[in-house]
Order: structure tokens, then sequence, then C-alpha cells
């Protein structure tokens, strides 16, 4: 009952006539319409909806320039990151061009047959040959991961003649460990202070043949080393030798170290290259603290010199 009158007053509320007058400063007539109450608020609602209509789409404009902005910013920044890409590669292939030459130099020099399948396939079909002899049909980014892609194959086909390489030198570490190759006086110091051969002896100065190399470092007490694997056969006393050792190796090799202050082995122990053995001094028939050192094969004296490669060896 309440809330019909209720709702009979809100229309007949709404439905009172309003009139509006337009009054101009001018002398022009004035003007009248008029219109209700339920019309004037739907007119206000509608010019309130455009309003906000106006400011919301005026956020989202500012918004989306923002954001173009922002977009604009990382193309930039990707358009460097690709050149920069651009380079590196280019930098990586100019590499792997000398790093084939180089490699297909060491399989040649290390006795590898490059007309093996294997090997061919990693230096002409799965190489870098098809990176830089192939026509430049692509471009940008996708031109450098084409060109990323080849080298990673060759890099892979690349695997099995470096494994090669490894296997041959893993095998060849055996026998430079069993050849008298090492320099006898431990951190690669001292000199020739008598070469092999034909020499004038020191005491008698009569022309005769040395049979080894005087190595001398101006003082005794430097260590000695085992030029290669081998075992103890000889280690004792000479008159003219002094203290002295002889090592047997394989191969038929024999190396011997004389004038020595002191030796640390003994007649039967196996030794090791690079083992210390005992130490430079003056025993024996000698002007001076010095090694003598010789290599013989079998029978025959051979020069030293032919099997030392002078390099700094560290004791072990």
């Amino acid at each position: 009952m309440l809330l019909g009158s209720g709702l009979s007053r809100f229309f007949r509320g709404g439905r009172r006539k309003l009139t509006i007058m337009v009054v101009p400063h001018s002398q022009k007539q004035v003007v009248n319409f008029q219109t209700t109450v339920f019309s004037m608020v739907f007119f206000l609602v509608i010019l309130g909806g455009i309003i906000a209509s106006f400011f919301w789409f005026s956020q989202q404009s500012l918004t989306t320039g923002q954001d173009l902005a922002k977009l604009r910013n990382e193309a930039r920044t990707a358009r460097a990151s690709l050149d920069q890409l651009k380079d590196e590669t280019g930098n990586l292939v100019k590499a792997a061009r000398n790093f084939q030459a180089a490699f297909s130099g060491t399989l040649s020099l290390i006795g590898i047959d490059t007309d093996n399948a294997a090997v061919k396939s990693s230096l002409q079909t799965g190489d870098l040959s098809s990176l830089f002899n192939a026509r430049e049909t692509v471009q940008g980014s996708v031109r450098e991961v084409a060109e990323l892609q080849r080298l990673t194959g060759y890099l892979e086909d690349a695997v099995q003649p470096i494994e090669e390489i490894g296997k041959l030198l893993d095998s060849q570490s055996a026998l430079f460990s069993d050849i008298p190759s090492l320099w006898p006086i431990r951190g690669g110091i001292g000199h020739i202070s008598m070469p092999f051969g034909q020499n004038k002896h020191p005491f008698t100065g009569q022309w005769y043949i040395h049979k080894g190399i005087d190595l001398s470092t101006y003082r005794a007490g430097d260590p000695i080393l085992a030029t290669a694997d081998g075992q103890i056969v000889t280690a004792e006393y000479d008159p003219g030798f002094g203290y002295y050792i002889i090592i047997k190796h394989k191969h038929g090799f024999y190396t011997r170290y004389a004038h020595m202050s002191s030796f640390r082995v003994q007649r039967g122990q196996y030794v090791q290259q690079g083992q210390i053995i005992g130490y430079i001094g003056n025993t024996g028939v000698s002007t001076g603290p010095h090694l003598h050192y010789e290599v013989h094969i079998g029978s025959d004296v051979v020069d030293p010199m032919k099997y030392l490669n002078i390099k700094t060896s560290s004791s072990k």
C-alpha cells in the first residue's frame, strides 16, 4: 500500500513539466522549451557518460603511446643485439677458418689419413667449406643462424679426428718415456763443457774419443735425473768414473751418469723418467764438478744430443 503510493508520487514527480528558457544577450527572441524531470535526468546521465568516455579514451591513448615508445626502444635494442651477433659470428667464422687450416695441417703432420671416410666427412662434407663457399641465399639473422649451424656440424665432425690424435699421443707418450730424451739435470740448467766425439784429454792433452757429453753447472750438488724409465743395473764407485750409475731402458738403450757426489738409488731398482737418482760431484778423474752422461744402444755408443730435447724438467 505504502509502496504503491510512493511509486505513484515518484512517477507523477518525474512527469512534471519543466520550462527551460534561453535568454540571449542580444535583442533576439527568448527561446523556451519544455521537458520533463525524467528527460532532464536522462540527458544529464548521457552527458556524464560522454564526458567519462572522453577521459577514459584519453587515458588509453596516453598509455598506448607509452607502450609504443617502449616497443620502439626494445626494437632498437634488438637491432643492436643482432648487429653485435652478426659481428661476433663473423669473428667466429674467421677463427674457425684458422682452426680448419691448423687442424688439417696437424692431421697431415701426425700421419692421420685425411682420405679416411670419417675424416674426409669432417673436412669436406661436414666442414666449413660449405660455410665458406655457400651462396648467400638467406639474409640477416637467419644467415647468422645458418652459419652457426654449419659451424656446429663441423665441430661435431671434428671430434673423432681429435680423439684419434689423443689416442696417438697417448700411445707415443709411453715411447717417449722409454727413450732417454730428458735433460739429465733438474731445471734444464747446465751447459755442455765437453761434447761427444773427438776431444783433447784434459789431463794428457792427447786427442781421444769422448764417449759422452760433460754437463757443468759450475757447482756440485745439483740433482741428476733419470732421462728415461728403466732399471738400475750398476750403482758403484770406479777410480775413473767416480760414483756412477748405469740404467737399462727398453729398446736396447743404456745410460751412464758419472762423477756423481752420491746417488739415491740402488742396483735392481726401477726408476721413472725425471726421478732424482743422484747429485753432481767431482769424484773420479775429474777437473771440476760436472756430470759425464753417456747413451748406449746395445754395444754402440751414440751422441746423447740426438735424443735430448733440452727442456726444463721437473723432478718427481
